[in-house]
């Protein structure tokens, strides 16, 4: 045969080119070992964090437990570990459930809420952030199912404040977590609306374990995620990240961050380079900081 050794590597370049239906793998990031975060004047639970996208300060919230009247804080940074207290976010908190805070670069602030999911069966309100306090609180119309069971039980915004990140939660009648998806919504004059993509978008995140607690970096290009099989398996849930290379396009298949221990969910970023998530300590959940060292392209595609 004529030119045996350029038909070869024709031969091979076609073989490993991309296939229809095939997904890329994530950039594969390297991350620093993670710090411990300390919040000057407060010693409680640390839950669901989020910095803000100026930087500027850390919301949370107490422990996530029926037990306990979980609510909303905040800190001023000092430096990338070090917070200064400041006391709860007024305008947000109720004697229920008040959690996963999460904002805009034009300070409107979402979170969730149970305090009237029987009667409205939505759990995710918006409102305006100013030094400490939200004003005009108010369900956000367009995301809740309307049906009994299914409550949205995490939410992320992204920095535009275009596009809107939850949990899709489904729920037993004892009120146990059977399934959770992540899904996108986007905004319109009145609230949000599911996009019709969504499902296409997030085809690599969601399976049949559970995935929530959504995070999305500020160019929209890197998505972080909590996995966990079910609650009762008794396997730990585990930190997730997806990439891809247009906004619009779908995350490609997800890669688990390695290298971390105990039970840990709930990443937040800061930046393009930080990342932030909570983990129980003992008895009590504390808040980590470990930055992204490098990313490098990955080749090879799913069989």
């Amino acid at each position: 045969m004529k030119y045996p050794v350029l038909f070869f590597f024709v031969s091979l370049l076609s073989c490993c080119a991309k296939s229809p239906g095939l997904e890329p793998e994530s950039l594969v990031f390297e991350f620093e070992i993670p710090v411990k975060v300390t919040v000057n004047g407060y010693t409680g639970d640390m839950m669901e964090p989020f910095i803000s996208r100026d930087g500027r300060y850390l919301f949370f919230n107490n422990l996530n437990d029926p037990a306990v009247n979980t609510n909303i804080f905040y800190a001023a940074r000092i430096n990338d570990t070090l917070f200064d207290f400041r006391g709860e976010v007024q305008g947000v908190n109720s004697r229920v459930l008040d959690g996963v805070p999460t904002m805009d670069r034009d300070s409107n602030f979402y979170f969730v809420s149970v305090a009237n999911y029987i009667p409205t069966l939505a759990s995710i309100y918006k409102g305006q952030f100013s030094n400490g306090v939200v004003i005009n609180s108010s369900i956000v119309n367009g995301i809740s199912r309307q049906e009994q069971g299914r409550v949205n039980f995490d939410v992320e915004l992204s920095e535009d404040g275009n596009h809107l990140y939850f949990a899709d939660g489904k729920f037993s009648a004892s009120w146990q977590l059977e399934s959770a998806d992540l899904v996108i919504a986007e905004k319109t004059t009145t609230g949000f609306r599911r996009m019709t993509a969504s499902g296409e978008i997030l085809k690599n995140i969601n399976t049949e374990e559970l995935e929530y607690a959504a995070c999305i970096s500020p160019d929209e290009l890197c998505f972080y995620f909590t996995r966990m099989p079910s609650v009762t398996a008794g396997i730990l849930p585990r930190l997730w990240y997806a990439t891809r290379t247009d906004k619009t396009k779908p995350f490609n298949k997800p890669r688990m961050i390695t290298g971390l221990d105990g039970f840990i969910e709930a990443a937040t970023v800061s930046g393009d380079s930080l990342v932030y998530f909570h983990k129980k300590d003992n008895q009590l959940f504390g808040l980590y900081c470990m930055r992204k060292k490098s990313a490098a392209a990955v080749l090879n595609y799913r069989n």
